[in-house]
């Protein structure tokens, strides 16, 4: 079982346009899961705003791990988004072919190794909007 579990989701406002997103902190003990709420810049795609979500997530529970004394490494963690694009290509299954992504791909690959154990799922959109409301 994992020690934390994140749910992330992204998307844009026209696309490119006012990007967003949101994402779920939960762990062992807590009766509801911490809900984040992010906005991005005025010309973010959404896959750009669904790796954006994603690198916040995961450098905020770095920072939380780090904050209450641990180290990411002791941490397993469980990721599901709705993006199959982010988590194949996170997961090396599927190719980038576009800078922006690889960039942000990278920087999430960083985040993930700092973990004792990530897992990148995918799950379908209504369990995303179930959680975050989007």
């Amino acid at each position: 079982m994992a020690d934390y579990t994140i749910v992330f989701d992204g998307g844009s406002k026209g696309n490119p346009g006012q990007g967003y997103g949101s994402y779920a902190l939960l762990w062992p003990g807590q009766s509801q899961p911490e809900i984040i709420r992010l906005t991005f810049g005025s010309r973010v795609t959404n896959n750009e705003a669904e790796y954006d979500t994603l690198i916040n997530a995961l450098q905020d529970l770095v920072n939380r791990v780090q904050a209450a004394g641990g180290t990411p490494t002791q941490v397993f963690v469980d990721i599901w988004g709705d993006s199959q694009l982010v988590v194949n290509q996170v997961n090396g299954t599927w190719k980038i072919n576009k800078a922006p992504l690889q960039v942000r791909c990278n920087q999430a690959r960083a985040l993930l190794q700092q973990f004792g154990f990530a897992a990148v799922n995918y799950h379908p959109r209504e369990e995303s909007v179930a959680l975050l409301g989007h």
